[in-house]
């Protein structure tokens, strides 16, 4: 289910993010209306709390206004509609990615703990996930966290064109290894089969309708062989973790070094002298 922000009215979703009319704009009741006590930031909280709960398709006006024990209508006081609501939704919870990293000393330690930071709201905000990149909400909370991004690159020193393009490329190996580990916690639930149920059924059939699957895929085959670790210890609780999730957050970690070390590289490259004469 992928979702498009920015449908709703232009004007009237830009004013609400950026609180353009001053702090009073969150409470004021314009005429008739709810009783005492609603305002944006409480239908945007609760909003919140439907969507982590139950997940973007649970998300409407009823479903919040039943949560504030009121009435959907008496929700559009103060929020136009559900469009105008998930932009305030996306940018509020973006307020919770810290923004303090320490950007004087060692670069890579910072970038680790912004992905590390990022990794853990996307899985606590799932429904984050959901909503296309293809329409940013271009909200000041949603700004901040870009601008922490791009603070932290800084101190590589390298060109801002490659600045550029690192950001883009750390944010979407973030949100993508993000994706897998909530897909794969949300499977079993969706599917009604559990993991290893799924697994042991197709890898058993699979052996059966392509008995030659090594010869035809050897580089695949030898890949795996070749990386297959002995088993860990156990760890108490691990057992109840997805295997695709365990595999994500490896994959996660590798990643992560590799494109560091990527950008340590391009760091060296840009300071030999043939590079400083360009």
């Amino acid at each position: 289910m992928v979702v498009f922000a920015g449908q709703g009215d232009a004007r009237r979703s830009m004013s609400l993010l950026w609180r353009s009319g001053g702090p009073e704009q969150r409470e004021r009741r314009p005429g008739p209306g709810p009783r005492p006590g609603l305002s944006v930031d409480a239908i945007v909280t609760a909003a919140i709390a439907v969507a982590d709960e139950d997940g973007m398709a649970a998300l409407s006006m009823r479903a919040v206004g039943e949560r504030l024990g009121r009435t959907a209508m008496a929700l559009y006081t103060y929020v136009p509609g559900k469009s105008e609501l998930l932009d305030l939704m996306y940018d509020a919870v973006h307020a919770e990615l810290p923004t303090e990293y320490d950007d004087t000393g060692d670069w890579r330690a910072a970038l680790t703990d912004w992905a590390r930071d990022t990794l853990a709201f996307h899985l606590r905000h799932p429904w984050v996930l959901q909503v296309s990149q293809a329409r940013p909400v271009l909200g000041p909370h949603e700004y901040a966290g870009l601008d922490t991004l791009v603070r932290l690159l800084n101190a590589t020193g390298l060109e801002a064109r490659l600045l550029r393009r690192l950001t883009g490329t750390l944010s979407h190996f973030v949100r993508g290894c993000a994706g897998t580990v909530a897909e794969a916690r949300q499977a079993a639930a969706a599917t009604g089969e559990p993991d290893e149920e799924w697994w042991f059924a197709r890898s058993a059939l699979l052996g059966e309708v392509a008995p030659d699957f090594a010869e035809r895929y050897p580089n695949l085959m030898a890949m795996e062989t070749g990386s297959a670790p002995q088993p860990p210890a156990p760890v108490p609780g691990e057992e109840a973790v997805p295997h695709l999730e365990r595999e994500a957050r490896e994959t996660f970690d590798v990643g992560l070094g590799v494109l560091l070390d990527g950008i340590e590289a391009a760091i060296g490259r840009a300071a030999t002298p043939v590079n400083r004469e360009r």
